[in-house]
């Protein structure tokens, strides 16, 4: 097989993932050439892996075929068209991690050829990655799981980083705060699924509560509206999804007069209009969801 440690790898690209890859390609065995950046001639190698920006993928692999045995890519969005095979790491990367970064986490891998894919098999476990197979029909779908598990939660973070500044948190301070928060429901989801490590206000049918947050919102941070209103209609289905244990805990309307009942999945929008107007004695201290802090440590 000659992807395996022992064999010779050229690394055709000097970002972010490159460099991290060189290093631990070459702490597990491998005769590493590079990260190689543009224009640096490619050596006579086993395996030429392109870790270059996917509109730059044919170019590179034109370049590099006449040099390798096999050529590679590391994208999670782009087919086989001009490489033999495929491994993307599922992870993100800044460029400093150590070689063992890769060691435990998943890896998806394709081959136009039986050789191929086995090469790419056996980087991936080099690596002390998991490799699963995605193949070109379905790799776009794939990529796209990635980038909301990673880029467009990043989105929603930042979200609550700036609402957390307008209720007067500085940025590094709620980035400490909130952080615990964040790997914990992440540790949830991972071991329960999302339905099932759903908290707060909407799991509760708690819509005074989602009101008043909205309410902040619109005043604090009223462009964050379109995204905040987005999540708040799908947490409402997700909440919808957990069946019975939350439907047991849906909000019945009491208010005299109103005949009807509001469900955790009611999707009807939640304005400012609907939340009541404080009195005095609900002058209770609140938390930036809007409950108190002793109910927030219990129910958030």
């Amino acid at each position: 097989m000659p992807a395996a440690p022992g064999r010779s790898i050229a690394v055709v690209g000097a970002g972010r993932l490159g460099g991290v890859l060189a290093r631990a390609l070459r702490d597990v065995g491998f005769t590493v050439f590079g990260p190689l950046r543009r224009g640096e001639a490619i050596p006579a190698v086993d395996v030429a892996l392109l870790c270059v920006p996917d509109a730059a993928i044919h170019d590179a692999a034109e370049a590099a075929r006449p040099h390798a045995a096999l050529v590679g890519h590391v994208s999670g969005a782009t087919g086989l068209d001009d490489v033999d095979f495929s491994v993307h790491p599922l992870q993100t990367f800044t460029g400093s991690e150590p070689p063992a970064v890769f060691r435990g986490i998943g890896a998806a891998i394709e081959g136009r050829t039986e050789e191929a894919l086995a090469a790419a098999d056996g980087i991936a476990r080099a690596l002390g990655a998991l490799p699963f197979p995605v193949d070109d029909a379905h790799r776009a779908g794939y990529h796209a799981s990635a980038s909301i598990a990673s880029n467009l939660l990043l989105a929603v973070l930042d979200a609550a980083e700036q609402v957390a500044g307008s209720a007067g948190i500085p940025s590094a301070e709620a980035r400490a705060a909130l952080a615990p928060l964040v790997r914990q429901t992440v540790e949830n989801w991972a071991e329960r699924g999302a339905a099932d490590a759903l908290t707060g206000p909407i799991a509760r049918g708690d819509e005074v509560t989602v009101a008043r947050q909205r309410a902040a919102i619109a005043e604090g941070d009223p462009e964050l509206l379109p995204v905040v209103d987005a999540l708040i209609a799908q947490t409402r289905v997700l909440a919808g999804h957990a069946g019975d244990r939350v439907s047991s805990r849906s909000a019945r309307s009491t208010t005299p007069g109103e005949g009807r009942s509001t469900a955790v999945g009611d999707v009807r929008p939640t304005t400012p209009e609907d939340v009541r107007p404080t009195t005095p004695g609900d002058a209770r201290p609140t938390t930036l969801a809007g409950a108190s802090p002793s109910a927030e440590r219990t129910r958030a």
